[in-house]
């Protein structure tokens, strides 16, 4: 924290500085506490304030301490404030935490301390460094107090009370004012007990420099103690609290179509890719299993799991190699997947997951823009091949000279009967319709329309009703277009697979097959487990990485003796999850206005709700599930590809390639680091990009299988090869978790 105008001063210590406790226990009886004032100028507010303390002070008048609290009479500056500043990890400070203030003044007149608290009904501005302020504190000292009671140490007291973030979350949300008071007891009392505790144990998962890298099991059983401490917790926190409620439905109904659509989507993709051996049913049978299984026994509960793009394109691999070698599909397939979750078992058993101490935000971001780049490829190509089959088709060409009398009809030229072009532009309706309509809302408690809690309300449910508007859109009021409805063959049922007799060949081959799958399952798992669990997100039950690989193991061994699709942690499903459970604060810096997560509520409830829901889901089909448009599921890939970008860092950074100077945000890399450095750093990044992409996306089926090996690969590269090109303290700055 720091004092105006430039002295830093460190939060107190509760557990021994005895003063501490003492003053709060003092004012929490005297305090003048202020909710949800109207007024929204910083002189408005402290006279409502100076006012409500100095009714007990006839020596003091209002004129005097306001000549104290304000620079100069016609200045409405305050003179002494203490804020919260953000400072990296070398100490640099990175910007004041603008939503609150605790201002100091003293007076000679005064007979004893006062305090006052008021909490903002909107935002305010109280000037350059405190532009969004919601919580502001007044202390009124006498001077002839002694040091430990003076107003910079009774400011100091309050200050390191409401600088914590969830704090200060929970007081905004206080409905009275006993609630009020009894929140700040309540964190006073924990500071003093924490100040007092020497040493707790660590939830971190790096091992300690004696400790061995593949301990046998040490990782597993390190999770399963920790989470298991939180499993009752789990369940509580999806009811209970402010707002809780409401986010535990709407994100129930986010989860609901953010796996329903792509279940139906992969599965449409997966019945061409197989002849239908798999097909949209399996697809929504292996989806409900997988993730009831999975948020029943799981660790880390804000995952989100899905069959994926790059696991269809690996069981259209063993589809071909099926066909070319005549072997039985479902015996490889199971075969493949058995051997797949055997090696994830020995990941998690041997603590393999510890390599993820060296994934940096870097290859975090790098992944998660390929899969938003996936996401607009698979949507783009259907888009393509609709046009292709309907409105470039050669039955659109008309030779208008080739045309006889009887084909135009009074004047009119007449289309040939097999020509669809409607078909082709109603696609393009709906699928930039979906994403526009998703988008707009998605963004919506970004705009001054309606109400912040209504605001923030549909923002919660931007795809849901993007989905269902867009549906209604095509399958009702364009009814005369035939927009084709998904494949769906309802004698494919559940069963276990039966596995026949395979050649030694063949078994070595599922061996290697599944040996490169393990490589894709542990670099998806892990890195979107890296990215759920980032600091930034400030969870507090700790990350459970080696728990959560071996029930993925079981699950798709599972899955694999069913002829069910696997499944494994999805981006960027799983941030967007958490996304849903936060509550957010925003920070407003030059102009620039960014959010940062407050709190989230780690539940099981939202992920075991909405995929009883998708079970329910299969006696929709085929309808009205069919009434879904097909174009509809490729709005929802790009709306994934486009949310998945807020707050990727290297998609920013290479938004300043095409951006002047002048208009760069002001975040912390561009104050610390030289120009050049970071475009480097970004065209690195995008080089690597480009690499994944030529494998990702190659036609060639069997080049595909190497992907896996390259985002492995991504992780030296970061450690190895950078460095050489960029200064650490650099690579630091730019690559850190904020």
């Amino acid at each position: 924290m720091s004092a105006t105008p430039s002295q830093k001063v460190t939060r107190k210590d509760f557990g021994s500085e005895v003063r501490a406790s003492l003053d709060v226990s003092l004012f929490i009886k005297e305090a003048q506490l202020l909710l949800d004032v109207g007024e929204m100028s910083v002189e408005g507010v402290v006279d409502q304030m100076l006012r409500a303390m100095l009714e007990g002070e006839p020596m003091t008048s209002l004129a005097e301490a306001k000549s104290v609290v304000f620079v100069h009479d016609s200045v409405t500056q305050l003179a002494k404030t203490i804020q919260g500043t953000c400072a990296g990890p070398d100490g640099d400070i990175l910007d004041y935490d603008q939503t609150w203030v605790v201002a100091m003044c003293t007076l000679p007149t005064l007979q004893k301390r006062h305090m006052a608290v008021a909490r903002l009904k909107h935002p305010a501005n109280f000037g350059r460094t405190a532009k969004q302020v919601r919580l502001f504190v007044l202390v009124l000292v006498p001077s002839k107090e002694k040091g430990t009671k003076n107003a910079l140490e009774t400011a100091r007291t309050f200050a390191t009370i409401i600088a914590d973030m969830d704090v200060r979350q929970r007081l905004l949300e206080a409905h009275t004012e006993q609630e009020f008071m009894q929140l700040v007891v309540k964190q006073t009392q924990m500071m003093t007990t924490e100040g007092v505790v020497l040493s707790v144990p660590s939830d971190d998962n790096e091992p300690e420099e004696s400790e061995k890298f593949c301990s046998f099991g040490r990782g597993l059983r390190d999770d399963l103690q920790r989470r298991s401490r939180c499993y009752i917790q789990d369940f509580v926190d999806g009811f209970v609290g402010n707002k809780t409620l409401q986010k535990t439905i709407s994100t129930t109904f986010f989860l609901y179509f953010a796996c329903i659509l792509p279940a139906i989507a992969f599965g449409i993709l997966n019945d061409h890719n197989t002849n239908g051996k798999i097909d949209v049913k399996k697809v929504i049978i292996g989806q409900t299993l997988g993730g009831l299984f999975f948020y029943v026994f799981g660790g880390q509960p804000l995952m989100v799991l899905l069959t994926t793009a790059p696991l269809a394109i690996y069981i259209k691999i063993i589809h071909t190699i099926c066909e070319d070698f005549k072997l039985d599909f479902f015996s490889m397939y199971c075969a493949v997947g058995l051997w797949n979750s055997f090696f994830i078992m020995m990941y998690s058993v041997f603590g393999v997951s510890r390599l993820m101490r060296w994934s940096t935000r870097s290859t975090e971001e790098i992944f998660a823009i390929f899969i938003s780049i996936a996401f607009a490829v698979d949507a783009s190509r259907d888009a393509i091949s609709n046009f292709k089959r309907n409105y470039w088709s050669k039955n659109c060409t008309v030779d208008l000279q080739a045309l006889n009398v009887s084909e135009a009809v009074n004047g009119t030229l007449v289309a040939p009967l097999d020509c669809h072009r409607e078909n082709s532009l109603l696609f393009l309706l709906l699928m930039l319709g979906t994403l526009w309509v998703g988008v707009s809302l998605y963004n919506f408690n970004k705009t001054p329309y309606l109400e912040a809690s209504k605001r923030e309300l549909l923002a919660d449910y931007s795809l849901p009703i993007a989905v269902l508007v867009m549906s209604f859109v095509g399958s009702f009021l364009f009814a005369d277009v035939n927009m084709a409805p998904f494949r769906y063959n309802d004698e494919n049922g559940l069963g276990l697979v039966r596995v026949q007799s395979m050649g030694v060949g063949a078994v070595f081959g599922a061996a290697l097959l599944g040996f490169c799958l393990s490589l894709l399952f542990f670099m998806d798992q892990n890195i979107t487990s890296a990215m759920v669990n980032n600091p930034g997100n400030k969870l507090k039950k700790g990350s459970a990485y080696h728990l959560d690989l071996m029930v993925v193991a079981l699950l798709n061994g599972l899955l694999s003796l069913l002829g069910l699709p696997w499944m494994h942690a999805a981006i960027p499903h799983s941030p967007l999850h958490v996304r849903s459970m936060a509550d957010v604060e925003e920070r407003v810096e030059q102009g620039h206005v960014y959010e940062i997560i407050v709190k989230v509520r780690e539940t099981r409830v939202t992920g075991i709700l909405s995929h009883a829901l998708i079970g329910l889901s299969v006696f929709l089909l085929p309808y009205p599930l069919s009434y879904i448009p097909p174009p509809v599921l490729n709005g929802l890939f790009l709306y994934m590809a486009i949310t998945a970008l807020n707050g990727n860092q290297m998609f920013e950074r290479i938004t300043l390639f095409f951006m002047e100077q002048v208009a760069y945000p002001p975040n912390h890399y561009i104050r610390r680091v030289p120009q050049r450095k970071i475009h480097i750093f970004t065209g690195c990044q995008v080089l690597q990009l480009g690499i994944l992409c030529v494998f990702g996306f190659s036609p060639w089926s069997y080049m595909k299988t190497i992907f896996p090996v390259l985002l492995l690969l991504l992780l030296p590269i970061r450690h190895r090869l950078i460095p050489m090109l960029i200064e650490e303290k650099y690579l630091t700055a730019m690559d850190m978790e904020l």
